[in-house]
């Protein structure tokens, strides 16, 4: 069943546009995180502890704040959510002590009225921490390294640099819109950017597959003209494959609570971005490297 008739959208002749767009939201997130000193990371870099209380009736920060001061963890970070009955509590560990439990026993006797319950507690050392931020970014990089040699393998090296580049710019990008809306970049994201790099590395795929066989087919035609044409062909395929998929990560963001939201967060732009860069960002950087060299055009 085609939902899409026959399209013929001339997205190369767009190109520059939608680099100036992708430079425009690259360099605000860069600035973002300059200003910040780097991403916001989560207990799973950084150590600490964390949790995440549901309590019984509506509580404020405040409230909250003075019922935790007496065990001295006042200087605790506190976040509150839509729910009015849902915090969340941040502090450094402290060696020796079950600063959890401590936290607990605190707000039962500040707050005796308003129980809880723990809908999430984690506790991870500075040393785990840091530990887990290297193996996440040699994750990162690996990942990257491996699609180079396989596309590069499977198709030519101007391919696999250009899907390498798309795949650049959507991490960058999804880091950089972190670090605008102030979300924390914890173990769940970075698995969730690694699926991003996967998504919008199977749509690219697909494009330059069509792009290989139309170039065979038409090599009589202009470049420009054949990357098109290759481009408005799986356009159909392109735009319902990310539909289906950001209906169900809709669902699961508006839907999987507090605890998934970043993650949940990570693939809706996995899924928008992934698909734009197939388009705008992998294929007219073939074309670039077309018009650039002369062996290319010979």
């Amino acid at each position: 069943m085609r939902f899409f008739g026959k399209t013929h959208i001339d997205f190369v002749r767009r190109r520059r546009s939608a680099f100036v767009l992708s430079a425009l939201i690259i360099v605000a997130g860069l600035i973002s995180l300059a200003i910040k000193g780097g991403p916001d990371l989560s207990i799973d870099f950084e150590g600490g502890i964390l949790l995440h209380l549901v309590f019984e009736k509506p509580v404020t920060t405040e409230t909250l704040r003075s019922a935790i001061e007496g065990a001295g963890y006042g200087k605790a970070e506190i976040q509150t959510f839509s729910a009015t009955n849902e915090v969340l509590i941040r502090g450094p560990l402290e060696e020796g002590e079950d600063v959890t439990e401590s936290i607990k026993a605190a707000i039962v006797a500040g707050m005796p009225e308003n129980p809880f319950e723990v809908g999430r507690e984690e506790i991870v050392g500075p040393r785990i921490g840091q530990e887990l931020g290297r193996n996440a970014i040699w994750a990162v990089v690996a990942a990257l390294m491996a699609i180079l040699l396989y596309i590069g393998l499977r198709f030519e090296f101007r391919f696999a640099v250009a899907a390498v580049a798309a795949l650049f710019h959507d991490v960058l990008i999804a880091v950089g819109i972190f670090s605008i809306t102030g979300r924390e970049i914890s173990l769940a994201v970075v698995a969730a950017l690694l699926m991003v790099v996967g998504y919008s590395l199977n749509d690219t795929i697909v494009v330059f597959d069509r792009i290989r066989e139309d170039l065979r087919k038409y090599h009589r035609h202009k470049y420009d003209d054949v990357i098109n044409a290759s481009i408005n062909e799986t356009l159909g395929r392109t735009i319902m494959t990310s539909l289906t998929t950001l209906i169900v990560v809709l669902f699961l963001f508006f839907m999987g609570g507090q605890v998934l939201r970043d993650f949940s967060f990570a693939l809706l732009l996995g899924v928008l971005v992934g698909t734009y860069s197939s388009i705008f960002v992998a294929s007219p950087i073939l074309v670039e490297w077309y018009h650039k060299s002369p062996q290319q055009r010979r």
